[in-house]
């Protein structure tokens, strides 16, 4: 059967292909050896973390291997699934709980020779450690589990990756059942660790990292917090139970472990200001940042847009049009707003696509910002540059209407098509829903398509700045 479809595709969106059994995931594997920076014969997709650990302790009672693991879940519960054959063998495969130093990786490798050595590295990406990666051609019986759950928000997707050298991985593989990984989870996966994701992924990464900073010295004021990783940290109130129950009230869950909390650690900087107001250790902030995300997958682009009208950065473009890029870095500094934006596209074949869809990413973004519009200016109005004058009047109305009068006699900036630069506003006026009337004049190209995006960030600064509470309009509604 194996071999054989389904008699018809499943009734849901984007399920083209799943009424087949799952081939094997080996553009996965290359994808997940080029983050981690192994060749794709030394990486093994698994389904989660607690899978790969799984398939450890499958090979060792197979093999009759003693395991040497923490007193904690999930080793427990595997424990009890697959018990060793030989409790007295001599050899075992020693479980370090996370992020062992690579110099104590090899110190064990050379000393104990364990048949299977494994490093949790579940939570790798939160960590200053290096990676025991680093000493995989030193320990030849090494496994190094990664996952994509809390690095890359595919926790309800579970998807890791067992590292390992190629004849490690292949006992491994000897224990994995079929069809082992669901095509939906490689699918999910490889659009995660696309290229086009990466700088949003890492400033998401980074700013945790910041966070779990702050809290960590936040919290130690009133209690003992320990050094951790990961968007976790642990605690040890005088009364956890009075600290939940104090967090319950705020929204904010946090999970008993003993005597110690485990408190999440977002990447919002509101829900990390309720944990604290929580608990009395910061004034709770009464009107959370105005961020928007667009996320645009087409057969031309895959495009990842964030922005946050209410800080000043930070700002990264990479759409592959140098120009582009700078004038869209143009309406962020001039817009006074933090904007990240990064385009795969088809430059290949011309850079309309490319232009187009990360416009039409970015009109999405600050339209899911802007919300209800409660409190802005909704208006904003000009600049000239050298020669040239741009006027730019926009209206946050939530009804798309495009004006652009000008011509440009210069075809391409760079690589960017100057004919687009009407296109970019139309988009834009569309996909935000609002009225964006742009007229340029003057002799050079260059300063006045720089001066017509420059406009548009100063126009669009007026517009979305926050001025009270209510609806700017007698409707009371945009």
């Amino acid at each position: 059967m194996k071999n054989l479809p389904a008699p018809f595709a499943p009734l849901v969106s984007g399920g083209d292909g799943l009424d087949r059994y799952p081939a094997e995931p080996r553009a996965l594997a290359v994808r997940m050896g080029e983050i981690y920076g192994v060749t794709a014969d030394r990486a093994l997709p698994v389904r989660g973390l607690t899978h790969g650990l799984e398939l450890v302790f499958r090979l060792c009672a197979r093999e009759g291997l003693t395991v040497e693991a923490p007193d904690a879940e999930p080793y427990r519960a595997l424990a009890a699934l697959y018990p060793p054959a030989l409790a007295t063998a001599a050899r075992g495969a020693v479980i370090l709980r996370a992020l062992g130093s690579p110099e104590a990786v090899a110190d064990m490798a050379a000393r104990v020779a364990p048949a299977l050595m494994v490093v949790d590295e579940g939570m790798a990406e939160y960590a200053d450690a290096p990676s025991a990666l680093t000493v995989l051609d030193d320990a030849p019986n090494l496994v190094v589990l990664r996952s994509l759950s809390l690095a890359y928000g595919l926790a309800g997707a579970r998807v890791g990756a067992a590292l390992a050298r190629p004849e490690t991985l292949a006992r491994l593989a000897s224990v994995i059942e079929p069809y082992a990984l669901p095509e939906v989870s490689v699918r999910l996966a490889l659009q995660a660790l696309d290229p086009s994701r990466l700088i949003e992924t890492r400033e998401r990464i980074a700013v945790v990292r910041r966070e779990r900073e702050r809290l960590s010295k936040a919290l130690s004021r009133e209690m003992v917090v320990e050094p951790g990783v990961g968007p976790v940290l642990m605690a040890r109130p005088s009364d956890p139970d009075a600290v939940l129950a104090d967090l319950a009230r705020y929204g904010v869950v946090g999970e008993r472990a003993g005597d110690r909390l485990r408190l999440p650690v977002s990447a919002r900087t509101e829900a990390n200001d309720r944990l604290l107001a929580a608990l009395d250790l910061a004034p709770a902030r009464t009107r959370p940042n105005r961020t928007g995300q667009s996320v645009r997958d087409t057969k031309e682009t895959r495009i990842v847009c964030a922005v946050d009208l209410d800080a000043t950065g930070p700002t990264s473009i990479s759409t592959g049009v140098g120009f582009f890029d700078h004038m869209l870095e143009q309406i962020s500094a001039h817009g006074g707003f933090a904007l990240r934006l990064s385009c795969e596209g088809d430059l290949h074949t011309d850079p309309h696509h490319t232009i187009e869809d990360s416009a039409i990413a970015l009109g999405q973004a600050l339209k899911q910002a802007l919300g209800e519009r409660r409190g802005i200016a909704r208006y904003g109005f000009v600049l000239p540059m050298d020669e040239a004058e741009a006027q730019v009047s926009i209206d946050l109305s939530g009804r798309p209407y495009p004006v652009f009068e000008g011509t440009f006699d210069t075809p391409f900036i760079g690589d960017y098509r100057t004919d687009l630069t009407a296109h970019v506003f139309r988009s834009l006026a569309e996909h935000l829903g609002a009225a964006i009337h742009v007229s340029v004049k003057g002799d050079d190209d260059h300063h006045k398509t720089e001066a017509a995006y420059k406009a548009f960030g100063r126009a669009l600064r007026q517009a979305i700045r926050v001025e009270g509470e209510a609806v700017p309009s007698t409707k009371g509604v945009l």
